[in-house]
């Protein structure tokens, strides 16, 4: 009889094998939308609203025009500016970012890039100082997304946010190295911290710059821990924060309590005015907590129990719960942004001077994260098979999957990076692309 003996090696090897070939296969019959949606088209469409932002990035440049910029880390902070065609209302609800279903896009149904164009530190003040002086109320609005954004659903999504609260803020974006995976929650995370120093010296210009009468931060998931931490350096380093800070919107902040209440006891009693966006259905933010050691997040606590309720009065922050509020947003992480009565309330309040966000995470991104953390970290394929089921129904979670077939199972499938090069693998970096 012959050796029927198989090695736990072997055995790995043709597992692997065997669920790369099959997800390959399942994300290959898929439709999706279309990504490197940022390189400009011609302004065809008279009755749409145009929205133009500064961009503060510390992601590295893209080779790719059509993506600007990846979600790896930069060495230095760069900067753009960037005009967003927006569809009239006819075409699009409040609330909703209108993708392109194919390129170019059509500024007459899409969003649209009709200008890009990357900057130089001085030529970024001077565009802010001129379009300062064109603000009614010379303020401005620093938006700070969250995790698992690439570069262009930052754009859109403060573009749709800019534009549905009708802000009369200079608007600015702030972001930060994410991959734009459900997978790549901890490189996420590391990227806030290296971006605070970054953050701090955005912060640190316009409390000094003369022009500018009046900042407003609004800031969602795990962005709200990145600006949080970038107010806190600024406090401590100024001994307290300038007046001309009046409003911090904190939208789903994935931030853990018992930190936040070291943050704020930092910032010293003359912080701005806090509003917190909570949400206790929140599915996000629950498998944060798991991921966390089980320690309530900030944006999923319940306001009126103890001891949050006398925390947040005692500290002056107004609270706002969405948890009844519906939305498209299927994990309830997004109504900041996604719900029409919310994002036009936020406006309303901003435009009155008055106290008061887009995610990517699919269905199956949820349920990938929960049941497949371990094995991921790990360098395991095993847990993937759970998740090939709901990953062929939601088309982020098939986009986010795809990206970490190659890296999980050590497979040598060849895919197209979104800068036009041959891939091995994943292709997270570029660093394994080859012309």
């Amino acid at each position: 009889m012959g050796n029927c003996f198989v090695s736990p090696s072997k055995v790995r090897r043709i597992s692997n094998i065997l669920l790369a070939s099959a997800l390959v296969g399942l994300l290959a019959g898929c439709a999706s939308r279309p990504t490197n949606v940022l390189l400009p088209v011609a302004d065809t469409s008279p009755s749409s609203s145009k929205v133009e932002m500064l961009v503060a990035t510390t992601r590295s440049r893209s080779s790719n025009p059509a993506q600007m910029y990846t979600g790896e880390r930069g060495l230095a902070p760069s900067f753009a500016e960037i005009t967003v065609s927006i569809p009239p209302p006819s075409v699009r609800k409040v609330g909703e970012v209108a993708w392109p279903k194919k390129l170019p896009s059509n500024p007459a149904t899409d969003f649209a890039v009709v200008q890009a164009q990357e900057l130089t530190l001085q030529t970024a003040k001077g565009w802010l100082s001129a379009s300062v002086r064109k603000s009614p109320d010379h303020s401005v609005l620093v938006f700070i997304h969250g995790f698992n954004n690439r570069f262009e659903d930052a754009v859109y999504r403060f573009a749709q946010i800019a534009k549905d609260t009708d802000t009369q803020s200079v608007p600015i974006l702030v972001t930060w190295p994410s991959r734009g995976s459900a997978l790549a929650y901890g490189y996420d995370r590391e990227s806030t911290n290296y971006t605070r120093n970054a953050l701090e010296l955005l912060f640190q210009y316009l409390a000094r710059d003369p022009q500018i009468k009046e900042v407003s931060i609004l800031a969602h998931s795990m962005g709200n821990w990145l600006a949080l931490e970038g107010l806190r350096q600024m406090a401590i380093r100024n001994g307290g924060l300038p007046a001309k800070f009046k409003n911090v919107m904190l939208a789903a902040p994935d931030v853990d309590v018992d930190v936040f209440r070291t943050q704020i006891a930092d910032m010293g009693k003359q912080h701005p005015q806090f509003t917190l966006f909570v949400s206790q259905d929140d599915r996000a933010l629950k498998v944060s907590r798991r991921v966390w050691g089980d320690i309530p997040r900030l944006g999923s606590i319940d306001p009126e129990q103890a001891p949050y309720k006398e925390e947040l009065a005692s500290n002056n922050i107004t609270v706002i719960d969405l948890t009844k509020i519906k939305s498209g947003d299927r994990l309830h992480h997004g109504k900041f942004a996604s719900s029409p009565q919310i994002v036009q309330l936020i406006g309303a309040r901003m435009a009155g001077g008055q106290t008061l966000t887009d995610n990517r995470i699919g269905l199956g991104d949820t349920i990938i994260h929960a049941t497949t953390g371990a094995a991921a970290a790990a360098g395991s394929a095993a847990g993937l098979v759970i998740a090939a089921p709901v990953a062929a129904v939601d088309q982020n979670s098939r986009e986010n999957l795809g990206n970490h077939i190659g890296a999980l199972t050590g497979s040598q499938t060849s895919q197209k990076s979104s800068a036009g090069k041959e891939c091995v693998g994943s292709a997270a970096s570029t660093k394994d692309c080859k012309k």
